[in-house]
């Protein structure tokens, strides 16, 4: 272990004595890329051996429960070259993504490891199950209040409802780090709220020219964003699958020392689809125990025209859709609109627009109650057992830096450095 740190150590100081990425030579880029494949390779084969003992030396064994981000920071400080440090990270923060050097895929070799063994992966797993610091901080005010106003996400509790409205009205709330951070606050507080029984989430009205005046759902990941550089591997695709995705799905975890009750506080949710889902709006849906669609509105995931990844879509579609509708959705970008009959795999009930509301609360009145908080929980364990989604991301971690970083993916998002959304369809 220690001979391999020191070979690691050295390999990113010649790494670091380059010149930034676009003012390099030919050569320089030829030799970037071949010094990075030998050093990849030999991170790989170090964390095949040595990931559960670094990631014992990194919680106390297990003992400290650390977010994503938490973990990748204390491991470049424990074991310089392992993965990049901190000041890596933040030179290239604010580079557009074609000029950065791809710091993130080491991220995700770590990451990967970590989530692929028995022992680390189930602790990492729980650890983002936990509330977030900005939640409890924000919980006895809200507990008092019955709202917050989180920038992008608008919490209200009524009558025991938590109605979660994502607020991003200038990019048909297209997602973020911003946004994915006040969505994880949202869930958090909603789960952790004893005067809360049922989740709900439904997009604002809209002040884009396209759509002003209308209800969105979301056009998902934002694309000028990714191009400028501004999507994090860890802060957005991973927090965002890991937390408050998984949190919806599963719950929060806490200890309350009584080891014979369930680990995880959770409620049953609502999501209402106005308009459209597109990309990772589509993927949330996927978790949702009841959704509701207008009449017009349509879903869609087109991540392979974009060359990502669409989170866990790729684990969870077939269970919802079946194989061949799946990959009608994913690799060839169809269109579901909610009136065809394949919707129905989709979405729960579909309604006019002036019969939405009246059918929101009908559905939460149906979801109110232990029974379903009980059976919920028994058929997600069921249909998504825990370790399988673990795995999951363990891929996932790696293939999605991978694809960040491909030539493909920077040609295409560049061509919607002038647009603030994955996409905006017509109306």
């Amino acid at each position: 272990m220690p001979e391999a740190r020191q070979i690691l150590a050295r390999a990113a100081e010649v790494l670091a004595a380059l010149p930034p990425r676009p003012e390099r030579t030919a050569d320089q880029r030829a030799l970037a890329a071949e010094a990075r494949v030998t050093v990849r390779c030999l991170r790989h084969a170090f964390l095949d051996t040595h990931v559960e003992a670094v990631y014992d030396e990194l919680t106390d064994r297990r003992t400290r429960h650390l977010r994503i981000d938490e973990l990748v920071r204390a491991a470049a400080a424990a074991v310089p070259g392992l993965v990049p440090t901190e000041e890596q990270m933040a030179a290239e923060r604010h580079l557009p993504q074609a000029d950065k050097d791809g710091h993130e895929i080491d991220q995700g070799i770590f990451l990967s490891a970590v989530l692929r063994s028995p022992k680390a992966g189930p602790h990492l797993v729980d650890a983002m199950l936990r509330p977030t610091g900005r939640a409890l901080r924000l919980l006895p005010e809200f507990t008092r209040t019955g709202t917050v106003d989180l920038g992008s996400v608008l919490l209200e509790r009524v009558d025991g409802v938590a109605r979660l409205t994502m607020t991003r009205d200038d990019c048909l709330n297209a997602e973020d780090g911003r946004q994915v951070d006040d969505m994880e606050t949202a869930v958090d507080l909603a789960l952790l709220d004893p005067q809360a029984e049922v989740g709900l989430l439904r997009g604002g009205v809209m002040t884009h020219p396209r759509y002003k005046g209308k209800r969105v759902f979301s056009a998902g990941i934002n694309l000028k964003t990714l191009h400028g550089g501004g999507i994090s591997l860890v802060d957005f695709l991973l927090r965002r699958e890991l937390g408050y995705i998984h949190k919806l799905l599963r719950g929060m975890l806490v200890e309350d020392g009584a080891v014979w009750r369930p680990r995880t506080i959770a409620k049953p949710w609502i999501a209402v689809v106005d308009s459209f889902a597109i990309g990772g709006g589509a993927q949330l849906l996927l978790v949702f125990d009841h959704v509701i669609a207008a009449k017009d509105a349509f879903v869609s995931i087109p991540a392979a025209q974009e060359g990502i990844i669409p989170g866990v879509s790729n684990f969870r579609l077939t269970r919802c859709v079946g194989a061949r509708l799946s990959r009608q959705l994913i690799l060839e970008g169809r269109r579901v609109f909610a009136t065809e009959p394949e919707a129905a795999l989709l979405v729960d009930e579909v309604h006019e627009l002036d019969e939405l509301d009246a059918a929101i609360e009908r559905s939460v009145v149906r979801m109110r109650g232990d029974a379903v908080v009980a059976n919920r929980r028994m058929l997600n364990s069921a249909e998504e057992p825990v370790d399988d989604f673990r795995r999951y991301m363990a891929d996932f971690a790696l293939q999605q830096a991978l694809r960040m970083y491909s030539e493909d993916v920077i040609n295409k998002v560049g061509r919607f450095a002038g647009r603030g959304t994955e996409q905006v369809p017509p109306r």
